[in-house]
């Protein structure tokens, strides 16, 4: 026999474990044991019992001995059928076993033999079925994903990006410690963890796939140290203690996860742009018709993505005024959005629009193309779905530069500052003659002559991260906790 095949299948394509049960089928069924079938093939017993328990691929010629020695055709041998429904079940069992679920989930291996009853047999194969079925529903695939936040995206839409139950829980918390307008100090915010029984710790061995960590046992939130790069210290602190007072626990899917995160960073927001001095705040701005993301921005001392985003929490709902935001990768790239006014985001068929290519002709585009970062830039852009005047700032991260954009339809563009710019762009996309294809002068020339290697995301292809919280090393966090758990 050749080198072991750990797998249910061989390199040749037989399938060693349904190969094994056949072999034990027709041996008993013949009323020979291992000693008579051994001889027959002269091989020694141990080495059939290898065979029969789809240990060994054997060679071809093999094979052709063991079903002269049955009194079989050799494609009888071979026939991928299990004999039996007990024998079905023993490859099943014996296939899971060996496969990658029960590696993960440590699960001590049972021993497939005539010994195990055939009632606990069908147990054990259902319900390494229903644990199986339950991993694959809960494993985020990149469809899965971006159908999740479509849908998010829909409700969003729905309720105008306003969600009251979470602006009375910042109503709440500020209240506590005696806030009610202005920017959130970071005292306040740290009072606001002390209310609800928490300590604040800065380490140096934060894990590496987590913003902060939460030791709910000892009433702890470690952050990283002072100095880390963070666009705003308080927000991950706040986007923590958002979580803990909306009850999130362990997701039991994508959609879960992303509900979770959006409500932790719309909570953080309404602490740190509070409703009602906000509204106020915009209002008076609407009526002197010089509404603005960047006052926004420096009135409360938060980044221009902040305020863009809680902007479009409370444009609709309090100033009647239909907006939306992007966020949108140097190279092109839909990162991130909202819309309630129309505007018709480029999006794939399952309506998703994370990854899509922005057009050229858009304010998020063009405004990469500007060396004054300081300044506000204000675009009008004509689309297929209407006109819309659009702000947009670029902002630096860890993977590159990003724009942030927040427009409105040409209608309502009299209440903001910067509608008298003059500079406009006319966007056909979808139309791929738009941007999507090259001038035809320039493919004339390279259409046969470049072939540019991409450089797609890891994750392209692959699932998204599976655990309770995608991405996070769950051993990393219980190590750091272990490490810094006070003493009893």
């Amino acid at each position: 026999m050749e080198g072991g095949a750990t797998g249910a299948a061989s390199g040749t394509g037989v399938d060693t474990l349904v190969l094994g049960r056949r072999v034990r089928h027709l041996r008993t069924a013949r009323g020979m044991t291992l000693d008579d079938l051994g001889r027959a093939i002269g091989r020694a017993p141990s080495q059939v019992s290898m065979l029969e328990n789809g240990h060994r691929e054997p060679k071809l010629s093999l094979l052709a001995q063991v079903a002269e020695a049955l009194g079989v055709e050799l494609g009888d041998l071979l026939s991928t059928e299990p004999p039996t429904r007990r024998a079905a079940l023993e490859v099943e069992l014996e296939r899971a076993q060996r496969g990658p679920l029960f590696a993960s989930l440590g699960v001590p291996q049972v021993k497939v033999g005539r010994s195990l009853p055939s009632d606990a047999l069908e147990a054990l194969v259902a319900l390494q079925e229903q644990v199986q079925r339950l991993l694959t529903e809960n494993a985020a695939t990149p469809e899965e994903a971006r159908r999740a936040n479509a849908e998010l995206r829909a409700r969003m839409r729905a309720q105008d990006n306003y969600f009251p139950e979470l602006e009375q829980h910042a109503r709440t918390l500020l209240d506590a410690v005696g806030h009610h307008g202005g920017p959130l100090s970071q005292r306040a915010t740290s009072e606001i963890a002390a209310h609800l029984g928490f300590s604040l710790h800065y380490v140096a061995d934060l894990p590496h796939s987590t913003r902060t960590v939460t030791d709910l046992a000892h009433g702890r939130i470690y952050l990283p140290q002072r100095g880390a790069a963070h666009n705003d210290s308080r927000s991950p602190l706040l986007q923590a203690i958002a979580s803990h007072v909306l009850g999130h626990t362990e997701p039991v899917d994508y959609a879960d996860f992303l509900r979770q995160r959006v409500e932790a960073n719309y909570l953080a927001a309404a602490l740190m742009i509070p409703e009602a001095s906000a509204v106020a705040f915009l209002g008076e701005a609407k009526a002197e018709r010089r509404v603005s993301v960047e006052d926004l921005r420096d009135t409360y001392a938060v980044p221009y993505e902040t305020a863009a985003h809680r902007f479009t929490n409370l444009a609709t709902q309090h100033l009647q005024i239909p907006v939306h935001f992007m966020k949108v990768h140097e190279g092109g790239t839909l990162h991130k959005a909202y819309e309630n006014d129309g505007v018709v985001f480029p999006s794939d068929p399952l309506g998703a629009i994370e990854g899509q290519p922005v057009c050229r002709e858009w304010t998020a585009r063009t405004v990469f193309e500007l060396p004054d970062r300081f300044s506000p830039y204000y675009q009008y852009t004509d689309t297929s779905s209407g006109t819309f005047w659009c702000t947009s700032r670029v902002q630096s991260s860890s993977q590159g530069a990003f724009s942030v954009s927040v427009g409105t339809p040409f209608a309502h563009v009299r209440w903001f500052r910067g509608r008298e710019t003059t500079v406009r762009s006319a966007s056909r996309c979808p139309d791929p003659s738009c941007c999507r294809e090259a001038p035809r002068a320039l493919a004339s020339r390279w259409a046969d002559q470049a072939f540019p290697s991409a450089r797609p995301h890891a994750s392209l292809l692959a699932a998204l991260p599976v655990g309770v919280f995608p991405g996070v090393d769950q051993t990393e966090v219980y190590e750091f906790l272990e490490r810094h758990a006070p003493q009893d």
